[in-house]
């Protein structure tokens, strides 16, 4: 890495594409969940595009398979990224593939138990971040505890990223580096659906509600569409019916199909609770993006276009 910038995996928008375009501009380019098939041609596409760049994958534990852990062993990535999960087990195969293992965290619990497992590093998330969360304060709040618990392993910070700024005060309080989420949303080689940029870009407030948790009930921060409007309260939480849908379908995660996230978003419909987490990417109809997760952290509120990824990687870095 040139920059202390890293690409956050966001599973559908952060492909090959958006990771080498992260990677040959000097940060750390992370590939998001894909079929594992899919994710081996985005491990080559970044090689290809950024030779001599390390290659990281995130590893989405509710939904990643033994054959995403196997891709990434057998094709010899650089860094992995577990999130929303893992064990001791786990970061022990990886690194004794050679593998650095970072961990998401959002509590000092959670820090604790990722250094137990025996973890390279932490990702600190604060709470302001977009998409799903572990983070419950602020992540400059959070990032001490984090330092403490991580002692020598580097650390590094999520959740409201936006600039050179942002950047400097992470480095400054002693964060190794960022991960950027909504930046990266928001940019040309983004797998994000065009009206899903615009919305963001067009957004006055994020809300972190579990609307979009069928099969996925945990928190997450997005910014307001059609189902929103129809189903969260003022305060953003679920109403009481996709509320209770939600908090029962947990196991549904273990029998998602992969390539699931077109034909799961074509059968929901604003007027019915039903959301799953995945997010409108490009190809989908625009109409669509009514019915999905527009996941976006609050930094959304201090971004104002869609920049090619070389270029918002200049400017996190300052």
């Amino acid at each position: 890495m040139d920059f202390p910038v890293a690409l956050a995996g966001m599973p559908g928008i952060a492909g090959g594409r958006l990771a080498g375009a992260v990677a040959g501009a000097g940060g750390l380019g992370t590939i998001g969940l894909l079929p594992p098939g899919e994710l081996q041609a985005a491990i080559g596409r970044v090689r290809d595009e950024a030779p001599g760049r390390c290659v990281a994958v995130n590893l989405l534990m509710q939904f990643a398979r033994r054959r995403h852990v196997q891709a990434c062993v057998d094709a010899g990535v650089d860094v992995v990224v577990l999130a929303f999960g893992g064990d001791a087990a786990l970061v022990r195969e990886l690194r004794d593939a050679g593998v650095f293992v970072l961990v998401m965290v959002g509590t000092e619990h959670q820090a604790r138990a990722a250094v137990a497992w025996g973890a390279d590093g932490l990702i600190a998330q604060g709470r302001e971040a977009g998409g799903h969360l572990v983070g419950t304060v602020a992540a400059l709040e959070f990032l001490p505890q984090a330092l403490a618990v991580a002692q020598e392993r580097p650390v590094f910070l999520a959740g409201g990223v936006a600039t050179a700024g942002d950047t400097a005060a992470a480095l400054a309080a002693g964060a190794a580096g960022v991960v950027a989420g909504t930046r990266f949303v928001l940019t040309e080689e983004s797998g994000a659906h065009r009206e899903y940029q615009r919305r963001i870009l067009a957004a006055g407030a994020t809300v972190e509600t579990t609307l979009f948790g069928l099969g996925w009930p945990l928190r997450h921060r997005v910014v307001p569409n059609t189902a929103t409007d129809r189903w969260c309260r003022a305060d953003g939480t679920a109403r009481r019916i996709p509320a209770l849908v939600n908090s029962l379908s947990a196991p549904l995660a273990r029998w998602a199909p992969e390539n699931s996230e077109r034909s799961v978003i074509r059968m929901q419909r604003p007027a019915i609770p039903l959301f799953s987490p995945a997010a409108p990417l490009e190809g989908m109809p625009e109409q669509w993006v009514d019915r999905a997760a527009l996941y976006a952290g609050e930094s959304v509120l201090r971004i104002n276009g869609v920049v090619p990824a070389k270029q918002a990687v200049a400017e996190l870095a300052g």
